[in-house]
């Protein structure tokens, strides 16, 4: 197995990046990479590692659930009033409703087993939209509306909902469907649904409200851990005890409690949200991997060949019409224009955990149609996730306005550049020093130029001597130009996208600069970065 995830991890990073080069979505390479290493091509993977699938897929979802809580932001959810609350019923539910319809005229499938179908597909898969969700978010695309924010939440409780469905068919497909009662009150399995559906979402959030009190006393009132990178394995595995109890006991929702644990961590403690947040970013480029990756490797490619065509007219029927009708409504009354109504297409339409985990269970338990089914959920897998996270940031520019960006609720990933304009004397040993150590607190890369007309082969040995003496473990470069220094300074600056400038107070005091003004100034004159300036 060792093996096995040496194999997931490495390819599907590689896999990843070569897809990224190509302009194309990672998942895509990761899937790719998943289906030769899966049992059905290349036969590569552990027969214990693609057991053990569903397990990996579930810490996943957990890591980008908590991701998701942890950048939504309660002002934005505020002002559109009902719409996230109908996006978590409406496009899901008309679309399960239309599959289902359709299914009964293309697969002659009966009611029920259409919507048993229906609410595998209908699901909406968090591995993609919540990524791409937060991406936009920290671009700004949507953010005045919160656009972003109402399809995250929507998708959640568009999950839950469906899943709750699916168990209800299951029951009933195996005729353990009984219903409640009490005293002479009996209420049918499908009569109770509606409450079951309302107590699991509001004990998930609730759940998540006293996890996220827990939190807040143990890592800082408390003080039981010593640094984030603690804060944020307790975090895991509290997060990771919700889904595995909410399994064993089916009264809330694990994925819902874990998303309102972020949430709620925001409002209580904002820096402790912060510092989370970045620890579920790295967690995450691990997850990505083996979730995409096993994912592409449990697909079930032998029966895909037989419904090819009439799984695409169903999908297409039912994203179109099905999904179509239900983001009408979902919108209808609220301040979005059409255009971020169309939007919702590429944003809200993903499939791939949801329909990888519970796709093949029909089949398992022995349901007529089961295969059927389970070829038609990896078809949505295959079409809708690759789309889904290429259509997101290809169509939000065109679709969204752009807004200011709040770092309270996201995290920037711009990379941090360090510009530090050096001369040939004295005080360039301090100016080094000084940056090397910001560099090292913010892992930052660094730009050290030097602006000369002389051409002194001996000080230019001397200078990168130095240099690679105090800047030994950052990763830096040195540009050697000539012209006027400011202007230098404020091109290299511009050209190298620097996010900081790092300079010495009385750089280069010439005796004809003595007529233009000291350099620092023109550089804080012109500049449109941060200027840190060093005494020397």
């Amino acid at each position: 197995m060792i093996i096995s995830l040496i194999w997931v991890l490495f390819m599907g990073f590689f896999a990843g990046q070569i897809a990224r080069r190509l302009k194309l979505p990672p998942l895509v390479g990761m899937i790719l990479i998943g289906i030769i290493l899966g049992s059905q091509v290349g036969n590569i993977l552990s027969e214990s590692m693609l057991e053990s699938a569903d397990s990996f897929r579930v810490i996943a979802v957990m890591v980008i659930l908590m991701k998701a809580g942890l950048g939504l932001d309660a002002d934005k959810l505020s002002k559109q009033g009902t719409v996230a609350l109908r996006l978590g019923f409406l496009p899901a539910s008309c679309e399960s409703i239309v599959v289902a319809l359709v299914s009964m005229w293309l697969l002659d499938f009966d009611f029920a087993t259409g919507l048993l179908l229906g609410c595998i597909i209908g699901a909406e898969s968090p591995a993609v939209i919540v990524p791409g969700m937060l991406r936009l978010k920290s671009l700004g695309w949507g953010v005045e509306k919160g656009i972003s924010d109402a399809i995250l939440t929507g998708s959640a409780l568009s999950d839950v909902m469906l899943l709750l469905v699916f168990s209800l068919l299951l029951a009933f497909f195996a005729n353990t469907s009984e219903g409640f009662t009490f005293a002479n009150f009996h209420l049918t399995a499908l009569q109770l649904l509606p409450f079951q559906i309302i107590i699991q979402i509001s004990l998930g959030i609730l759940m998540g409200w006293a996890t996220a009190h827990i939190l807040v006393s143990l890592l800082r009132r408390q003080k039981w851990t010593q640094n984030s990178t603690q804060d944020a394995l307790i975090t895991v595995i509290i997060a990771l005890f919700l889904v595995v109890s909410a399994e064993n006991y089916p009264f809330f929702s694990g994925y819902l409690a874990v998303m309102a644990t972020g949430f709620f961590l925001i409002e209580l403690d904002a820096p402790l949200a912060r510092n989370l947040r970045k620890g579920f970013d790295n967690l995450w480029i691990v997850a990505e991997i083996i979730l995409f990756v096993l994912l592409g490797a449990t697909i079930p490619l032998g029966v895909l060949t037989n419904y090819l065509l009439l799984g695409i007219l169903l999908l297409s029927i039912g994203t179109l019409i099905g999904r179509g009708i239900g983001w009408f409504l979902s919108t209808w009354g609220s301040n979005w224009t059409w255009k971020e109504r169309l939007f919702l297409l590429p944003g809200n339409s993903a499939k791939a955990t949801v329909q990888a985990a519970i796709g093949g269970i029909p089949l398992a338990q022995g349901i007529e149609g089961g295969e059927t089914i389970l070829a038609i959920a990896a078809l949505s897998i295959l079409i809708t996730a690759p789309l889904g996270a290429w259509g997101i940031p290809t169509f939000a520019p065109k679709l969204l306005e752009k807004g200011e960006i709040d770092p309270t609720k996201i995290n920037l990933t711009q990379k941090s550049i360090l510009l530090t304009p050096i001369p040939a004397d004295a005080t360039l040993t301090g100016i080094l020093l000084k940056t090397a150590e910001i560099a090292r607190k913010s892992d930052s890369e660094v730009i050290v130029l030097h602006v000369t007309d002389e051409e002194n082969s001996e000080i230019l040995r001397e200078i990168e001597t130095k240099i690679k003496q105090v800047l030994m473990d950052i990763n830096h470069q040195l540009i050697i130009t000539s012209g006027v220094i400011t202007e230098e300074i404020v091109r290299i600056a511009k050209e190298y996208q620097v996010t900081e400038i790092i300079m010495g107070k009385h750089t280069y005091n010439s005796f004809d600069e003595l007529f233009v003004g000291s350099i620092s100034q023109g550089v804080l004159e012109n500049a449109t970065v941060p200027i840190i300036l060093v005494n020397n």
